[in-house]
Parts: C-alpha cells; sequence; structure tokens
C-alpha cells in the first residue's frame, strides 16, 4: 500500500472520458458488501457512494461488484468501522469525526476546529505526507482509509436567538459532535450528540436551544430553518468535513493490483464529485435559505477568539497523552502554517465575495420589481 499514491484527476477523468477500463486480468468474480449509516436526506454524498460503486464496476469489466448496505442514521460511533474491522463487510463509508470517543487522532482524516479547509486537506494528504501518516495510524486498526468527499467548510448552526457574545453560550443546549463538541463545553455550553431525526425532535420540543449539522445544502434539506431563525457563520469547528472509505486490510491485501487501482480510481472520482456537489449547492442554498427569512448572523469575534484558545489549550493536552496525536496533528500544523503565505488566493477571495454579493442582490432586487412573467427568480438546481 505505501507504494501507492492519491490518483489525481486527470488521469482518472482521461480514462473515463475515453470510455475505456484498465483490462481485467482477475479471472474470478468479486462481490463485496459496503456498509454505511449515512442518512439519505444526505443526498450528495449518498449519490457518491452510488458513483463509487458504479466505477469499481464499471472499471473492472463487470468483475468486481460491490453491493451497498445501508443503515438507518445513528449517532452511535461504532457501526462502520467495527464492521470493517471485524470484516462483516468488506468496506464503509463513513466520516472519522464519529470515532473521537475510540480515539481522538481519527478526527484528522475529517475535521478538527481551525483545522485545514478542504483544499488544504487534498494538498496535505497528496504531497505533505499526510495520507501516508493517516495509512499508518489506520493499520493498527486493521483498515486502508481513502478520502471519499468533502463538504467544503461548514456553517456555524442554527440557534433560536442571536449569539452576541460569550455570554450567550452558559448552558447553551446545543447538538454538536466531534472534538468541537469538547471545545464548545469548555466555553461553558452544554453539547449533545444526536442523529437528524433526534436532532429535529429536541428543536421542536424545546429540549435543545441550536444545533449545528452540516453545510446549508445538507440544512436545508433537514429543515433545521424550520425550528431556528439564525445561521451562524462560520463554522469554526469544520473548516472543511471529510468523508472516507474504510476497507479491511485482509480484504484489500487478497485484491489483484488491477483491483486495487480500480477502487482507489473510482474513490478519487467519488471523492472529487462529492466536493464538487457541495462547492455548486451550498451557496445556492445558503441564498434559497436568506429568501425564506433565515437571518445570516456572523460568529462574534470574541467567541471565535475563545473557541481558538480553547482548541489550542484541547490540542495540547491531546498531544501529552496521545503519541498518534501528537505526530499527526503536528503534520497538519506545520502544513496549515505555511499556507498563511497564499496571499493570492485570500486577498482574490477577500475582493470577490463583496463584489459578488453586490452584484446578486442587484440582480435578486430587479427580477422582484420585474412585471410579472417577464422573469423568473433562478431556482438551485436538484439532484
Amino acid at each position: 500500500m505505501e507504494r501507492r499514491k492519491f490518483i489525481g484527476s486527470a488521469g482518472l477523468a482521461g480514462i473515463l472520458a475515453a470510455g475505456m477500463a484498465p483490462a481485467v486480468q482477475a479471472a474470478q468474480a468479486i462481490r463485496w458488501r459496503l456498509a454505511t449509516r449515512l442518512p439519505k436526506i444526505m443526498d450528495i454524498p449518498y449519490a457518491g457512494v452510488q458513483t463509487f460503486i458504479r466505477t469499481v464496476k464499471e472499471l473492472s469489466g463487470g468483475k468486481f461488484e460491490i453491493t451497498l448496505q445501508a443503515a438507518e442514521d445513528s449517532p452511535a460511533s461504532g457501526g462502520v468501522l467495527d464492521s470493517v474491522q471485524r470484516g462483516s463487510v468488506e468496506c464503509g463509508f463513513t466520516t472519522a469525526v464519529r470515532y473521537v470517543a475510540r480515539d481522538e487522532t481519527f478526527a484528522l482524516d475529517s475535521a478538527i476546529p481551525f483545522g485545514l479547509d478542504s483544499r488544504q486537506m487534498n494538498a496535505w494528504l497528496q504531497h505533505g505526507q499526510g495520507l501516508e501518516l493517516l495509512r499508518e495510524f489506520y493499520k493498527g486498526h486493521g483498515v486502508v482509509n481513502f478520502p471519499m468527499g468533502n463538504t467544503g467548510a461548514q456553517m456555524g448552526g442554527w440557534y433560536k436567538k442571536p449569539l452576541r457574545g460569550m455570554a450567550d453560550l452558559k448552558g447553551l443546549r446545543m447538538r454538536f459532535s466531534g472534538l468541537g463538541g469538547r471545545v464548545f463545553e469548555r466555553l461553558g455550553g452544554q453539547p449533545g450528540s444526536l442523529s437528524s431525526d433526534e436532532t429535529l425532535k429536541a428543536l421542536q420540543r424545546g429540549n435543545l436551544d441550536a444545533a449545528e449539522w452540516s453545510s446549508p445544502h445538507d440544512d436545508l434539506r433537514l429543515g433545521l430553518h424550520d425550528h431556528c431563525k439564525y445561521y451562524a457563520h462560520p463554522g469554526w469547528w469544520k473548516g472543511g468535513m471529510q468523508y472516507s472509505l474504510y476497507v479491511n486490510r485482509r480484504a484489500w491485501d487478497a485484491l489483484s493490483d488491477e483491483n486495487e487501482a480500480n477502487l482507489e480510481a473510482a474513490a478519487t472520482a467519488a471523492h472529487l464529485d462529492i466536493q464538487a456537489q457541495y462547492d455548486l449547492r451550498n451557496p445556492l442554498a445558503l441564498a434559497e435559505l436568506v429568501a425564506t427569512g433565515t437571518r445570516l448572523m456572523p460568529m462574534p469575534k470574541a467567541v471565535m477568539e475563545a473557541a481558538w484558545k480553547a482548541a489550542q489549550d484541547l490540542y495540547a493536552e491531546l498531544a501529552a497523552k496521545n503519541p498518534h496525536w501528537k505526530k499527526i496533528h503536528a503534520s497538519q500544523t506545520a502544513f496549515q502554517r505555511a499556507q498563511a503565505w497564499n496571499q493570492a488566493e485570500a486577498g482574490f477571495a477577500a475582493f470577490m465575495q463583496p463584489l459578488l454579493m453586490k452584484e446578486y442582490e442587484s440582480l435578486h432586487k430587479a427580477q422582484k420589481s420585474a412585471p410579472a412573467g417577464r422573469h423568473k427568480t433562478p431556482q438551485s438546481p436538484r439532484p
């Protein structure tokens, strides 16, 4: 496995565009099972899993087939990882933040507060020894991991009342998962990990004051705006949440080189497609939410600064007791610090964002004032 690299998009795109698949050398057909607890309402990653399964079959000439075994959404952290480790399924699709109760190091394969954004994550994995370090960690768990999708930077959660400062966090009951929940607790909040259905019921019954879930597209589909008016940004706990494909190591080692390449290429195709879908749909969903009454709320500076300090204190504590965390987090941190010199990207975004927002608002006003039937408000594309 160490000899392989995370396959770039250009080579795979060329294969698919030409309508060709590598020659299938394995004579025996392979049948695998893929487990996921992802709720179907998360349509982008769910479709990405279907893309992965279809691509494996196409690249193998129909000799390598994977069957999806989906379970209901559950906050339980053990499901997919345990199934893959036991070998009750050969592979699984999940997000590593589910497993921080077992080992906080898992979060470094997905998202940590004030961590890498999605593009930085890709660069760290491919060219910053990130994938090599994570593979070394996962080896101890009997798993081979593959990046397979990213939501991009997430929002800062939904609130029934405006969040104006640190005092508003005291005793705030919020659906909050991962290491972000631990930081939130240090700020005085009361985090709880709940499934999507449980979150909606708790908000409706008044048992929650706020909830973080995902990105605008996912939050819109879940219907969080029906229970909370205020939508904060940014989500300092997830600069980009990565999904992963877990493969049982014994099942991986039993594959031919040809089928290893097929599976890796298919995971790459799904990874690129999922992130592109989120990049397309998140801004459209946010505009739709605002148009229907959602009030955007910048995260107070005092909260951001306090969260940053609490996160760094947490990371220092983890480094003192967890050698896996210490090694991989040090690599991520060094990579992220070097990215501070990316002035071109930051400066370009800082100029373009307000300019594009101004043009969007002008166009929206013109459309609203136009005579009926003359113009139509653009609608968000749907799957």
